[in-house]
């Protein structure tokens, strides 16, 4: 079953409904055409279960729009699912390349968002009210809004917010205590809106790490404490940490290491075997780690190193600039040199003023060439562009006869 429906309650029912009938859910990151016929070629006898009658080229299944009353006595028992059920296959991003999916069973998610609730202190006997910006068929909201309000008894907002006015409405019109679950683009865009914001009991937040400033701030002005959770598609939640304090990442509780050569993975806990850590990290110690982006994120340019992650924050650091992106084209087949360009969103700043800042903490090897500055940058709901998107963004921004004499 594909789970479109937009209104988080409806995806939480429609959920446990295809657990009870037996039926896998398909997550993808986005519902695309594209995205839609892979889904297909991946399961035929795919359908769609949606509450805003678009037509997928699915067979489609409405959400009821009346459900019966819940019954006052004689509750029905709680449906009893075996730990090895398969739940749902969450597939990545493809932000690096061609979305993957990975299999999430029943007992990996319960111990994975249980083990994530006992971190965040969701588990004192208090019933929190859950917030998120996130989409719940992304696997952080999948985790973090669906599942684990399940194990925390919680209550759920079922609208699902984006624009800073309508997620601060959301937040205060629902009792404390409360969660936010965000992601660094909502938060950066709360902070820069000339608003007072609703004081949370605890704010989440994930999908790109946060700077230690953005925390700071954030902190401040929502009157709580943020962490952020580290984690991915394949693992699920490993890791947290309070960026106001710390740069280090806190391994959940029975999660270890597990080295091969130079591969780093992680194992225990909700994980039945080590997983294969896809970013390039330090270990501190055996619970501690820094993290400094993908493996695929390493850029190398005469003989210099450097990650896309690193380049994105020094770019989004430039006073004015709102959001930011820094892309490496293909190589050419032509033998021409490819560099580096960059999109950022900085209505009142010239692109020669942010190449200038650049320069003070970049090296000129990673100086864009060219650098545009756009209206808004092709992110999805979770805050993620993909790289067929910014592919498109520079044929369609840069062209190929200007890029050919800028990128030399």
């Amino acid at each position: 079953m594909l789970n479109n429906c937009q209104d988080c309650y409806h995806f939480m029912v429609g959920l446990a409904a295809a657990m009870v009938a037996g039926k896998t859910s398909l997550l993808p990151s986005t519902y695309t055409a594209e995205s839609v016929k892979k889904m297909v070629d991946f399961a035929p006898d795919l359908f769609c279960l949606g509450d805003d009658g678009k037509d997928m080229g699915l067979p489609y299944l409405a959400f009821p729009t009346v459900l019966p009353d819940a019954p006052v006595d004689n509750l029905p028992t709680i449906p009893h699912l075996d730990e090895s059920f398969p739940v749902a296959y969450v597939f990545t991003s493809g932000s690096t390349g061609t979305p993957v999916p990975h299999l999430k069973t029943w007992g990996g998610l319960v111990h994975s968002v249980r083990a994530e609730a006992q971190r965040l202190g969701l588990l004192d006997g208090h019933t929190y009210t859950v917030v998120g910006t996130v989409p719940p068929q992304h696997m952080y909201g999948f985790e973090s809004t669906i599942l684990m309000a399940w194990q925390c008894a919680a209550v759920i907002a079922a609208e699902r917010y984006f624009y800073p006015a309508d997620i601060c409405a959301g937040i205060s019109s629902v009792p404390r205590p409360r969660v936010l679950i965000s992601t660094p683009v909502h938060l950066r865009s709360m902070l820069a809106a000339d608003m007072p914001l609703p004081s949370v009991d605890l704010l989440l937040s994930a999908t790109a790490p946060l700077t230690r400033g953005l925390a700071v701030d954030a902190e401040a002005r929502f009157s709580s404490e943020l962490l952020e959770i580290y984690g991915s598609t394949e693992t699920g939640v490993v890791a947290t940490r309070r960026t106001s304090q710390t740069e280090e990442w806190h391994l959940l509780p029975e999660l270890s290491w597990s080295t091969e050569g130079d591969r780093i993975g992680i194992q225990g806990g909700h994980l039945q075997q080590a997983v294969e850590i896809g970013d390039s990290i330090e270990i501190v110690d055996e619970k501690h780690f820094l993290l400094y982006g993908r493996m695929e994120d390493l850029v190398n340019i005469a003989g210099k190193r450097s990650s896309i992650s690193y380049l994105n924050h020094q770019l989004t650091s430039v006073a004015g600039v709102l959001d930011g992106v820094f892309f490496m084209p293909d190589e050419s087949d032509d033998g021409r040199v490819t560099r580096l360009v960059a999109f950022a969103v900085a209505p009142d700043l010239e692109t020669e003023i942010i190449i200038e800042r650049l320069k003070q903490c970049v090296d000129p090897a990673f100086i864009p060439r060219p650098l545009r500055i756009v209206d808004s940058l092709p992110r999805n709901t979770t805050g993620k562009i993909s790289r067929e998107a910014l592919k498109t963004m520079a044929v369609a921004l840069i062209g190929k006869e200007e890029r050919s004499s800028e990128i030399l």
